[in-house]
């Protein structure tokens, strides 16, 4: 319930926000060359392996940065870092995803676009005095939309899924609701 909570409260805002920027969308939706971009928002971690069963969904911060270049209007192709972090009690757990991936508009005077990316995964735990990390195959799919709100800069919505296997037993993946700022 309350992971559901905090889901309607991120939609919310993300539309407020869309109607709050809806008349800067006059500027033209054009991307070319080198393009940046960073967000923050709310993930939910999920962990399945032999041995921890029973084990549900944890809510904390998430964010990601992502720069790149221009392919044409409708493809860009960049790298991608997406993280996940809890600190509690003493503990923290942080997992992350570098990847290439790519952003494909399929309109390109729209700013919506879906992204993937291939790369690596990693997860850290640490308690007390004593830490472990592993790495290991890495994927992201996702989905933003671009509001332009000035010539070259955008607010960015984003919805992604991360999923990644630091070892052969562990598999680990988060949903990641952020908004960032690009600037293309």
């Amino acid at each position: 319930m309350r992971y559901t909570l905090r889901a309607l409260a991120v939609v919310v805002a993300l539309l407020l926000l869309g109607v709050s920027v809806a008349p800067a969308q006059q500027h033209a939706q054009t991307r070319k060359g080198f393009w940046i971009g960073f967000g923050a928002g709310y993930g939910s971690y999920g962990v399945s392996c032999s041995g921890c069963s029973g084990l549900g969904r944890q809510g904390s911060f998430s964010g990601y940065l992502k720069m790149g270049g221009t392919l044409s209007p409708h493809l860009l192709l960049g790298g991608e870092t997406n993280g996940w972090t809890k600190s509690e009690n003493g503990a923290s757990l942080t997992a992350g995803n570098a990847s290439l991936s790519a952003y494909y508009y399929p309109k390109p005077a729209s700013g919506l676009f879906l992204s993937g990316g291939l790369g690596v995964s990693t997860v850290s735990a640490s308690t007390g005095g004593a830490s472990n990390s592993e790495t290991g195959a890495g994927l992201k799919l996702g989905a933003g939309y671009d509001l332009r709100v000035g010539g070259n800069t955008s607010i960015t919505p984003v919805f992604n899924w991360v999923w990644g296997k630091p070892q052969s037993d562990y598999k680990h993946n988060f949903f990641q609701f952020a908004v960032g700022v690009t600037f293309h």
